[in-house]
């Protein structure tokens, strides 16, 4: 977004992707992650997991320097974040042209790393010289080669909020319904976690990032006359790095996507009136509709979870609301002083690993991490802190997922929602002075990126 206001000659560094953890207990290793530590939790307050097991896995998951190690939110989109917690815009900034080859799935502590710093101060004396700027190489063609790599890999939805905020500050105008175009036309290929089985440096060793938009521009599916940070364009980058290892296990060919279209789905309804999204990977299937348990802060749905009140068998609709870009504010799923989460990792991965993900969907006004797996739906507009539909959910009432039909509603007539909605009383700012209580004021919802004018 900097890059986009400032317009100077810029590239984009990635500090690269972690190594999988390993469990170090019993006779044969299991490959681990930051995820596995929150899904390890629910499965101790189950009683299916015991305090060594759990501590194994929580000393063991991260073992060295790098962003998390599948296709989560820094992998897929790290060009405006630069902490080690996000995974997939790194994909997308090598995408768009901003990064050199490779840099998005090079892993942190790999020699090619230092070497790419080195050759990161090359290219930006040839930006110099030739006077390339971002607004130049960040084009509506490189935004759509950005969301179909998103689509390609099964990407994070914080993607979505990234690319909508980074194309409106080089005047791009980024829809909702643009990610739903390209979703609908795009096949979902990655064997990744979270929805699969391997790590950003399995994709490394078969051939990287250049390797899928390698096979992409073969097949028409991204612009290869793009703009990139290298001086030429993506095509005459590709054109020097070797194709995708025959066979993988991780990338699947086009002629045989895990599934036929992408894995984000926009959501309407009654409770989602501009809009939500869904990630629908193919494992969570598409339809689910449960009763209401509602929260207003992840820390509240973590100690029901404790205390046990959130029962296997019984189809629930977690609602977690007041997370949004107001209530929260800024969506960083951390509601209190008592409980510093990032992007609702914890509740869906408690979920998870306590055995109720087939009984349990989760939707917010929040967000998630990367690492979310599970039938979830963020992002919902409006949110409930501005009196959207979520602030008039009740516990008890029945709410309806419908990702073929791209659906969210709850069971209520409008004339009841109208009535909620004359009962309710909008909550305090978190916030009355000072920078965040400027934003939660001024930022705009996340449909439209969360922005600030």
């Amino acid at each position: 977004m900097a890059m986009g206001r400032f317009n100077r000659p810029s590239i984009m560094v990635y500090g690269g992707t972690i190594a999988p953890g390993h469990t170090t207990l019993g006779d044969s290793p299991r490959v681990i992650n930051v995820s596995t530590t929150f899904e390890a939790y629910g499965a101790l307050l189950q009683g299916n997991m015991d305090e060594k097991a759990y501590d194994d896995i929580v000393r063991h998951a991260c073992p060295g320097a790098g962003a998390c190690g599948g296709l989560y939110t820094a992998n897929t989109s790290m060009l405006l974040v630069f902490i080690t917690r996000l995974t997939i815009v790194a994909s997308v900034a090598e995408a768009m042209g901003m990064s050199l080859p490779g840099s998005s799935s090079t892993p942190a502590m790999h020699p090619q790393k230092i070497k790419e710093c080195h050759m990161a101060g090359r290219a930006i004396l040839k930006l110099m010289e030739k006077d390339i700027k971002p607004r130049d190489i960040m084009t509506r063609a490189a935004f759509e080669n950005a969301m179909v790599l998103i689509t390609i890999l099964g990407g994070s939805t914080n993607a979505i909020l990234h690319l909508i905020a980074i194309a409106k500050s080089v005047d791009i105008k980024l829809t909702l319904e643009d990610f739903q175009n390209v979703s609908n036309r795009t096949p979902f290929l990655a064997n990744m976690m979270p929805s699969g089985k391997y790590y950003m440096q399995d994709l490394f060793l078969i051939g990287g990032v250049p390797g899928v938009l390698k096979m992409l521009l073969r097949a028409g599916l991204i612009d290869g006359n793009i703009l990139t940070v290298t001086g030429s364009t993506m095509a005459e980058n590709l054109s020097a790095w070797p194709d995708l290892e025959p066979g993988n296990q991780i990338i699947r060919p086009l002629s045989n996507p895990i599934k036929k279209t992408g894995h984000l789905q926009f959501l309407y309804g009654n409770l989602a009136p501009g809009g939500a999204v869904a990630k629908i990977t193919g494992h969570e299937g598409t339809y689910f509709k449960g009763i209401a348990r509602v929260f207003n802060s992840e820390v509240h749905m973590i100690e029901a979870v404790e205390r046990g009140e959130i029962k296997r068998g019984v189809k629930t609709v977690v609602v977690i609301r007041y997370e949004g870009p107001k209530g929260a504010p800024g969506m960083p799923g951390i509601s209190s002083a008592e409980l510093a989460d990032e992007e609702m990792l914890k509740p869906t991965g408690v979920l998870m690993g306590a055995g109720l993900g087939h009984d349990c969907a989760l939707i917010t006004d929040g967000r998630f991490s990367g690492a979310t797996r599970g039938f979830v739906v963020g992002h919902i507009v409006p949110e409930a802190q501005v009196g959207g539909p979520l602030a008039l959910v009740q516990d008890g009432d029945e709410i309806t997922i419908d990702a073929e039909n791209n659906t969210l509603n709850v069971n209520l007539s409008d004339e009841e929602l109208e009535k909620r909605k004359q009962d309710w009383t909008q909550p305090k700012m978190k916030y009355e002075a000072g920078a965040l209580f400027k934003y939660a004021r001024d930022v705009q919802d996340a449909s439209h990126g969360c922005v600030t004018d």
